[in-house]
């Protein structure tokens, strides 16, 4: 062989050897946090031509999934999204060859910008003790996953914390927030709200991402806001963050056109999914890490079919600009709870048969 077409010859092996990155990373999965649940109760799940199959395997297999994010509460009444449910599922996650992603909300229940409730075992405790609650229970949920060997590729420290966390508001006899006469959440104990309390919240991001680091020293921690078409909201939020010594690997990001033109109905689906994706290009060059989209959903509607039509081309949409059109630093797509059924989740993904809908298919890329 000459010299010239010995060092084409190396070269080739070289390039062939790399590991994969950018496009053939991209990452599409759901989070699946009803489905332990779901199964107790008996709820069966079909592909579209009507063939019984194993739920996450059928998002694998049907719908280019290769990964699944699994919320996980501190002391849940029933043991719903415990310690336990997350490492039961964790070890179906990692029979299929999928990744995991944990995401935490340090609460008792839901955590979003409405509300971040403080676990009841916490309340009362001093901001250095709360900082040590936080790192304790990252630790302990992490180790418990990896003496049972199971590495998750991510960790969210925190769901949704546009507004801070660890904080609490009045709730009535259902569970829901309470509002004042001008439509604000009434807070009763706040340890980290974002308005009140900056530094406290930062500190809570930062002793999650040192408690990830000390079980997972390789796991991407992920800061999640909402609202991934508010530029605004992403500035304010991670300067504040930064400003005041929390830290985070990757940015994750919620994209609801559905929830976001509930607020704001002069708002168009498409526009709001456009300024999602400038800001993707925005956070990423001015934080410099990559993004993720941990959650998005659209309309489930077996009356009007063409809502669901419209939904699967939002949904590709999303898939296709996220991975071609943010510079490569988009990592992926996650739809929340895709497996709900219309009935108890209206941004679900399948029918009330159980069969996904047209939907799904927004995910189903084309070599």
């Amino acid at each position: 062989m000459n010299k010239h077409l010995y060092l084409v010859a190396c070269v080739a092996w070289l390039i062939s050897a790399m590991p994969l990155r950018a496009d053939d990373d991209f990452v599409k999965g759901a989070d699946v946090g009803f489905l332990t649940a779901q199964e107790r109760h008996g709820q069966k799940f079909y592909d579209v031509q009507g063939n019984k199959r194993e739920c996450l395997q059928l998002l694998r297999d049907d719908y280019q999934m290769s990964a699944i994010r699994m919320r996980v509460w501190v002391n849940p009444r029933g043991g719903s999204c415990d310690k336990n449910e997350l490492l039961a599922m964790a070890k179906r996650v990692k029979a299929l060859g999928m990744d995991l992603m944990v995401d935490f909300h340090y609460s008792d229940s839901w955590a979003d910008p409405a509300k971040q409730p403080i676990p009841k075992a916490w309340l009362g405790h001093s901001y250095e003790e709360m900082k040590q609650d936080v790192r304790n229970h990252t630790v302990e949920v992490l180790s418990l996953l990896k003496e049972n060997g199971i590495k998750p590729r991510w960790v969210q420290v925190g769901n949704e914390t546009a507004n801070g966390m660890l904080w609490s508001v009045k709730t009535d006899e259902r569970g829901w927030e309470v509002k004042d006469s001008l439509g604000h959440t009434i807070v009763t104990h706040s340890m980290g709200h974002i308005d009140t309390e900056p530094q406290q919240y930062a500190g809570f991001i930062r002793a999650g991402y040192d408690a990830v680091k000390e079980i997972f020293p390789d796991a991407i921690v992920i800061v999640h806001l909402d609202r991934g078409h508010r530029q605004s909201l992403y500035d304010h939020n991670l300067d504040i963050v930064l400003k005041y010594g929390g830290k985070f690997d990757m940015i994750g990001m919620s994209l609801y056109p559905y929830w976001a033109r509930k607020d704001h109905p002069e708002l168009h689906a498409d526009s709001i999914i456009s300024d999602c994706i400038a800001n993707i290009r925005h956070v990423s060059q001015k934080y410099g890490c990559d993004v993720m989209i941990v959650e998005t959903g659209f309309e489930v509607d077996e009356q009007h079919p063409e809502v669901m039509e419209d939904g699967r081309r939002q949904l590709s949409r999303v898939v296709q600009e996220a991975r071609n059109e943010t510079n490569g630093h988009c990592r992926g797509v996650f739809y929340w709870e895709p497996q709900c059924l219309p009935g108890g989740y209206r941004l679900g993904a399948f029918d009330s048969k159980g069969k996904p809908t047209v939907i799904m298919d927004g995910f189903v890329e084309r070599k």
